[in-house]
């Protein structure tokens, strides 16, 4: 480390520590842990579970993506979108990161374990390792895959949060992480596509590096076409109702616009808009299941 980055390690302030913990993705993670809080009773969820559950699941995710910044540190000096992060550009050292992530993980395990249930810590800290390791220190590297496998990980919150008030699994809960996952990789893909000469200058064998965009934009849309197709599950299990199924289908057909949009190459700057549109498309979707789960037991 140079003498400047050492100078700026030493002068790391608190918002360095929380830009490390990715608080906008942990955000919309515990966006969906909270409705599939919501989702797994008829009722109110009491609110110790409703705090100590999302706050220990928001300390492992934010352990996770820590972890994330150190593993992935010379690969985010290259690219633009991340080379200003805390330890890519030395203000926090690796090993200042890597002692807050198992603080922060630690103190999240121990919140799941006594004032949750242990179910859920488990499952959070299997989630926390498939981020962490699987997908960030050894599928990220190894294949263009990496987005597909490594989902899996991101796709758990929503059954966290269902475990948390239930401490059991359940088919619902695991169909919400089937939704996330089969959303996972059109939505990164998406991104993949627009920082492409980036990911290449870093050596990391994402989809469109390795195969090129137009065989990626394709693979976009299938998997667009799957995500629609799974969304329709909570109607058709009877998890959902009409109200659901209505919101799903329209979020779903905007969606599959700029799966096509990008396909055609027709717009400027598409792969970033599908991409930001991917976001508001989930908390949107997760939104209106929600709603619609209400809804159903105020008419009944």
């Amino acid at each position: 480390m140079s003498q400047s980055q050492a100078m700026e390690a030493r002068s790391a302030s608190w918002r360095d520590y929380l830009e490390l913990t990715k608080p906008k993705v942990v955000a919309l993670m515990i966006l969906t842990s909270v409705i599939g809080m919501y989702l797994a009773t008829p009722g109110w969820v009491s609110l110790d579970i409703l705090f100590f559950g999302n706050l220990g699941i928001a300390l492992c995710a934010g352990a996770a993506a820590v972890i994330n910044h150190v593993v992935d540190r010379q690969i985010d000096t290259k690219m633009a979108r991340t080379h200003k992060r805390p330890v890519a550009t030395g203000r926090v050292e690796p090993l200042q990161a890597v002692l807050f992530a198992l603080m922060i993980g630690s103190v999240g395990m121990a919140i799941l374990l006594v004032m949750v249930n242990p179910l859920t810590a488990w499952l959070t800290l299997a989630s926390l390792m498939g981020y962490a390791v699987i997908y960030t220190l050894i599928l990220k590297r190894a294949t263009p895959q990496n987005i597909v496998i490594g989902g899996l990980a991101g796709a758990a919150p929503p059954l966290l949060g269902w475990t948390a008030v239930t401490g059991q699994l359940e088919g619902h809960g695991l169909l919400l992480v089937l939704i996330i996952f089969a959303w996972t990789p059109p939505h990164f893909w998406a991104l993949a596509i627009h920082r492409k000469e980036e990911y290449a200058k870093a050596d990391v064998p994402m989809l469109p590096v390795t195969h090129g965009e137009a065989y990626t934009k394709l693979h976009i849309l299938l998997y667009t076409v799957i995500m629609f197709l799974v969304t329709m599950l909570p109607f058709l299990t009877g998890m959902s109702g009409v109200f659901y199924l209505l919101g799903a289908s329209i979020l779903g057909a905007r969606f599959l616009y700029w799966s096509i949009v990008l396909m055609r190459d027709s717009r400027p700057n598409a792969a970033i808009k599908t991409f930001r549109f991917s976001i508001t498309y989930l908390m949107l979707l997760f939104v209106v299941l929600l709603v619609d789960h209400y809804s159903f037991y105020l008419w009944v």
